[in-house]
């Protein structure tokens, strides 16, 4: 059945076939084939524009048109179906903030004078890092509001260390689409455990929520402890849910 909606665009001329998007949406309806980025079905697709800002570009956009409804079960057989291979991105010309890395922590922390990053892998940001990403696997995960990592003076060491981490913006961001993207991750990724760190300001009280609504689109049921923190960085609260942490 076709409707009046949203659906991505692909323009042949400008895309070259770099891959990047393809690993950004999480239901599979894009493919490289012959070279170029190709929507695989009209129903895979819905709507979101989760792979737009993987696309160094421009060929991307999304458009209103009469298109076959987004079939959530449908998409649900393409991926038991469709073995999603590694994309060999190309470098040339792509954004930095596009390409999935993971690093080696170096282990200075450990020396008092001298401090170090904890960040172990790139992007971080929710709408960039695919579902899929390895170092999302049996990860202890940190989901984030960016401002925490302005206002927590000690940020690396208290939270991120021995995590993967995602952050964003409950206020300016697409609320929907973030529990999208936290379903497909808990559906595929096996996250351990989640902290959720956030500001006390309003606008960051519906993370907790946007999370937990993830996990039950998911059929999860992952441990998690929300920790809210204020403007000088110092913990207000702490509440865990769910089943007991486990640690590796």
């Amino acid at each position: 059945m076709k409707v009046f909606r949203k659906i991505i665009e692909i323009n042949e001329e400008l895309c070259n076939g770099c891959g990047q998007c393809v690993p950004s949406c999480a239901e599979g309806a894009i493919m490289v084939i012959d070279g170029k980025a190709k929507l695989v079905r009209e129903i895979y697709c819905d709507g979101l524009g989760a792979c737009i800002g993987e696309c160094p570009t421009g060929a991307l956009t999304i458009m209103e048109r009469e298109a076959e409804d987004f079939n959530e079960k449908a998409v649900e057989e393409h991926l038991k179906t469709t073995a999603k291979k590694p994309v060999e991105f190309k470098m040339a010309g792509a954004c930095p903030s596009t390409q999935v890395q993971s690093f080696e922590i170096s282990g200075a922390n450990n020396h008092a004078a001298k401090a170090s990053s904890e960040l172990s892998h790139w992007p971080v940001q929710i709408r960039l890092v695919p579902p899929r990403a390895e170092f999302l696997k049996g990860a202890d995960l940190l989901i984030a509001s960016d401002c925490t990592a302005v206002a927590s003076p000690n940020f690396h060491r208290d939270f991120l260390k021995g995590r993967a981490v995602l952050i964003g913006c409950p206020k300016f961001d697409d609320s929907y689409e973030y529990i999208r993207r936290f379903a497909d991750i808990f559906k595929t990724s096996g996250v351990k455990n989640i902290t959720v760190l956030a500001m006390e300001v309003p606008c960051c009280q519906s993370f907790p929520a946007m999370v937990r609504q993830g996990m039950d689109r998911a059929g999860k049921n992952i441990p998690m402890e929300t920790i809210v923190i204020n403007s000088r960085g110092e913990i207000l609260s702490r509440e865990k849910s769910g089943p007991e942490f486990t640690t590796a």
